[in-house]
């Protein structure tokens, strides 16, 4: 697969088969992407790949949470500006739509909208894991870093036969996360990323992305 491929193939996945992902895969992955470019080389990630019993301990106490209407945790960082702009806000909209639409959701059923995303805690099926964490010391800049890093997992899964979904909702439920790989305090949990064999069944296809005029300005010759 060479990079063009695995650009316009990946996709955040919501629908996992059970197949175990090989761990050689994950490895292979995980030592590539460590060559992943950040400012004056201090990659500042700091990721674990979970599977197997540790990640359904993750999952279990998520699942326990959600069925005990446990308040989600205390936010550590803004995952999106409190009022969203044009045209961000109907970018946002637009993938609510598609999104919940592609499951037979009405905009107006809150709490079907709230069991589908409720799926997030449970990886969405997959039997592999990353939570990703940044030292909380880091500024925006290195968060950019992680941002080029987990990108770069994401396009070597593909390369491996795999899909994944990053998940910021991860970070809604960090102390149960921190239950089970007891990461250092200095760390701060800024997602998650299932990763597995996609589901065919799931597919509810891929969003769309803006008209190339919108987002990229050509300037010269």
């Amino acid at each position: 697969m060479d990079v063009h491929e695995a650009v316009t193939t990946r996709r955040a996945v919501r629908g996992f088969t059970g197949r175990p992902v090989p761990k050689g895969s994950l490895e292979r992955v995980m030592s590539a992407a460590a060559w992943a470019p950040s400012g004056s080389n201090i990659q500042p990630w700091h990721a674990y790949v979970v599977t197997g019993g540790p990640l359904a301990e993750i999952k279990k106490r998520a699942g326990e949470r959600l069925a005990a209407g446990d308040p989600w945790d205390e936010p550590e960082y803004e995952m999106y500006p409190p009022e969203l702009t044009s045209p961000y806000r109907e970018r946002r909209s637009a993938f609510g739509e598609q999104r919940y639409g592609a499951l037979g959701i009405p905009r107006e059923d809150l709490e079907a909208r709230q069991r589908a995303a409720s799926a997030n805690w449970d990886c969405f099926g997959a039997p592999a894991a990353l939570f990703c964490y940044i030292d909380r010391t880091m500024g925006p800049a290195q968060w950019s870093d992680v941002g080029m890093y987990l990108q770069t997992v994401m396009l070597l899964l593909r390369a491996e036969g795999l899909h994944s979904c990053p998940q910021m909702a991860w970070a809604k439920f960090r102390r149960s996360v921190a239950e089970v790989l007891s990461p250092p305090d200095e760390l701060l949990l800024f997602c998650g990323m299932s990763i597995g064999f996609a589901d065919a069944a799931e597919d509810p296809g891929r969003t769309g992305r803006a008209p190339l005029e919108e987002t990229v300005t050509f300037v010269g010759d």
